[in-house]
């Protein structure tokens, strides 16, 4: 018999606080109080780590959406430090909200496993940082979440493996995903989520989406395929500036996207009866009855 979990929902907030702690506290008291979301997420980098020198001092691709004169300026002022997370973290207590982070580089994966979040976050750009996921495998306690867009079924393999090997692929969490912002429907995919939790559900803990598209009906449609966790986007602001503000839901998108999956997940049962009781009294009424 199918059962559906109750969906885990995270309001991925990633930068969208433009490097001003006052907007990342209130994203999360608002993903917490008025959203209802499970969890909200962050990012760490250390761009000087993450970059080549000659991307750190290239322009922005989109000088609109740039915090810097250069990418590597850009990026630094969107960074919080270890300090300023561990504060993130205590607003999420104090909230009731689960914070975690994604993170970029190995050497934020150090700082980030520092806090002890309950999950770390593995961006598609990053699943193949294999030195970065052993370190994380050996050191880190907690749930692990990964993303697999823009990888191909090869390095889904070559990444379980790793996990497998040791020993913590219970601890991992698989995320369909299309690397674009936004993304075309033509382009989200969802029967990949048909294919990963053929080949994978056994093996991992659990398998998730992560969406990048407009609206919220997709997200309903991803966990009736079996998706338990569902990351969104999350910003308070569509207009505001950066690369990720018009690819994220605003906070009464969050909502509603809650308010729906909730809603699906006490729809998704069979009938424990054949007619249930709110059936008998409109069968006592109105079924027809020969007389």
């Amino acid at each position: 018999m199918i059962k559906y979990n109750k969906p885990f929902i995270i309001a991925e907030a990633g930068c969208n606080h433009m490097g001003q702690m006052d907007i990342a506290k209130d994203l999360i008291e608002t993903a917490a109080h008025f959203c209802k979301a499970n969890a909200i997420k962050f990012q760490k980098r250390c761009p000087k780590e993450l970059l080549t020198l000659e991307q750190y001092n290239a322009p922005h691709p989109n000088p609109a959406n740039s915090y810097g004169d250069t990418y590597g300026a850009h990026r630094e002022f969107l960074e919080f430090d270890l300090d300023q997370h561990a504060q993130l973290k205590k607003w999420c207590e104090e909230a009731g909200i689960i914070y975690s982070t994604s993170v970029w580089d190995l050497t934020s994966a150090k700082e980030i496993t520092s806090l002890h979040p309950q999950f770390i976050k593995i961006p598609s750009a990053c699943n193949t940082h294999f030195e970065m996921l052993q370190w994380l495998c050996s050191n880190y306690e907690g749930e692990i979440q990964l993303s697999f867009g823009m990888t191909t079924h090869e390095e889904e393999e070559q990444i379980i493996q790793l996990f497998e090997k040791n020993g913590r692929a219970k601890d991992l969490i698989l995320y369909n995903c299309t690397s674009g912002y936004p993304v075309p429907f033509k382009d989200i995919c969802l029967l990949e989520l048909t294919r990963m939790k053929e080949q994978y559900s056994g093996r991992v803990k659990a398998i998730g989406f992560s969406g990048h598209h407009l609206g919220i009906a997709v997200d309903v449609a991803a966990y009736t395929l079996g998706a338990e966790y569902i990351e969104r986007h999350y910003t308070l602001d569509r207009t505001w500036k950066g690369t990720d503000q018009a690819a994220s839901l605003e906070p009464d998108g969050i909502r509603k996207l809650v308010r729906n999956l909730n809603a699906v997940h006490e729809a998704l049962t069979f009938k424990d009866q054949e007619v249930l009781p709110i059936e008998q009294v409109q069968r006592d009424k109105l079924k027809f009855r020969k007389h």
